[in-house]
């Protein structure tokens, strides 16, 4: 089992999210009745909705990452999922996610990217990141 099917198993038990198609026309999403939150793409690659409002919130923690990618004037961000602590970064950003998703957003100002990044966001290995 993949590291993005243990965690999509562990989301598809939270009575809060649905699953269906992505929206973006790639792999399988996970939705709130309001909004699509998760979409995973591929065996360790996942396209989170988080809002604008929540990436400026958690910016430097997001930034600080190695599992993390974000995209300038998205509300979405990709994790890469490379071990078992990745998984429990993606239920803890989950979390953050629905959260941001119960009350429409105010952040809209400025340009905006719709859907999620996928195919914006290229993800190298952690090694090379760490120049290793």
């Amino acid at each position: 089992m993949t590291l993005a099917q243990r965690a999509m198993e562990r989301l598809q038990a939270w009575p809060d999210l649905m699953v269906g198609p992505a929206g973006c026309g790639t792999g399988r999403a996970l939705r709130s009745v309001r909004d699509e939150i998760v979409h995973f793409h591929s065996s360790r690659d996942v396209d989170l909705h988080l809002t604008r409002r929540a990436i400026q919130r958690f910016h430097y923690d997001l930034a600080g990452s190695s599992a993390i990618h974000l995209l300038p004037g998205s509300g979405w961000v990709t994790v890469h999922l490379d071990c078992e602590a990745d998984i429990d970064l993606l239920l803890s950003l989950v979390s953050i996610a629905l959260k941001a998703h119960q009350n429409p957003p105010v952040d809209d100002a400025g340009p905006r990217r719709t859907g999620c990044n996928f195919r914006r966001v290229t993800v190298l290995p952690r090694d090379a990141v760490a120049g290793g």
